[in-house]
């Protein structure tokens, strides 16, 4: 007689089979639940990082407009009407905001950027002078390091200063004139210190651009007393605009900026060789929306800038250190090397057609 299990009661024969049942059971039981919990696990990670799953469990007219909601990088969490996509250079107060108020009141609709020194703090006062605080944010990007000087100014507590020794307006530029930024204004003036406006009305200037329907634009230059580095950006008398713009005082439409921001290199702080590519960025025909504006003009003084400083204040003019020379050969390089990213760019991209050149030549003259 075959012996019984004294717990279960069962032949052998027949406890080999429950136990073998009992594996497999126990092996579909697991692989379920591994499968399940990947699966959890893996519709968890694609609810936090996107919105598929709300999608997918939603009518087929509602997920497919959902699901051409176009959301900035990174908000997709987000609901849609909780995200600012853009930000603006307006000064707000600590206490006593109030925000029907503000939204009554006449917001200014341009910026003005100015690379500044010291040395040249009457020509700058000067230069803001002309501009109303009611239709222009002024930011100044302060090459030397001295801020707290600009202080006894009428304006200074209304502008936004910002500090780096021996940086350009470009390098300032690139960090901190990003389009998303600058978005809330139609015009974005990056100009120089060394600027003479006895004869330049921003509010004219503008409504002339406008007229033109010029999205990269510049004052023309006073030809008997400016330092004139291409004789096309002089001003031309019979005329109220001719075509041209170099990066010494120009003007960019919202549209425009956020294409030459991207253009500007972030290591090639001089932007040499910018000005023969902005027409790219002109938002049509640079034949038509480029322009020097010849009906409102300036000056360009040609005062030493950057790469001149005092070693210290107390020295006199003979004590200067004038790396002026250094600063040109710098510039000079970068011009060669922005040409070369820009005809590497040209190649590379099989996607890219130049509209001012025929189809058999994509490289670009310079």
């Amino acid at each position: 007689m075959k012996p019984y299990l004294a717990v279960f009661g069962l032949p052998e024969s027949k406890k080999r089979s429950w136990l073998c049942s009992v594996f497999i059971a126990a092996s579909l039981i697991c692989g379920i639940y591994f499968l399940g919990f990947a699966s959890v696990g893996k519709e968890y990670k694609e609810q936090k990082f996107t919105r598929w799953p709300v999608i997918g469990s939603m009518s087929g007219v509602k997920a497919a407009k959902c699901k051409n909601q176009r959301m900035p990088i990174g908000s997709e969490p987000l609901p849609s009407g909780i995200v600012a996509e853009a930000s603006d250079l307006e000064m707000r107060p600590l206490w006593s905001a109030s925000t029907k108020k503000e939204k009554k009141q006449k917001r200014p609709m341009s910026l003005l950027a100015i690379a500044v020194g010291i040395q040249q703090k009457e020509v700058v006062n000067r230069i803001v002078g002309k501009f109303p605080s009611s239709d222009f944010i002024v930011m100044l990007f302060h090459y030397d390091g001295v801020v707290e000087k600009w202080g006894d100014l009428s304006w200074s507590d209304r502008a936004i200063h910002i500090s780096a020794v021996n940086q350009t307006k470009w390098w300032f530029a690139k960090r901190f004139l990003h389009p998303d930024i600058v978005a809330e204004y139609d015009y974005v003036f990056i100009w120089d210190e060394d600027i003479g406006v006895e004869n330049f009305n921003p509010s004219r200037y503008l409504s002339v651009v406008k007229e033109q329907g010029l999205e990269i634009s510049q004052p023309a230059l006073d030809r008997s007393k400016s330092e004139v580095h291409f004789p096309i950006t002089a001003r031309n008398r019979k005329s109220t605009v001719h075509r041209w713009v170099e990066i010494m005082a120009p003007v960019f439409s919202k549209a425009a900026w956020r294409c030459v921001w991207y253009m500007i290199q972030n290591d090639l702080i001089h932007a040499w060789g910018l000005d023969t590519q902005l027409g790219y960025c002109a938002q049509g025909d640079r034949a038509k929306n480029v322009g020097v504006v010849d009906s409102e003009y300036i000056v360009h003084l040609g005062l030493p800038t950057l790469g001149v400083f005092n070693k210290t204040e107390a020295q006199s003019e003979t004590h200067k250190v004038d790396n002026r020379p250094e600063v040109r050969m710098q510039s000079h390089m970068e011009m060669l090397l922005f040409k070369k990213r820009w005809e590497n760019a040209v190649v590379h991209d099989k996607c890219w057609f130049d509209p001012y050149q025929s189809p058999v030549n994509h490289t670009t003259k310079w």
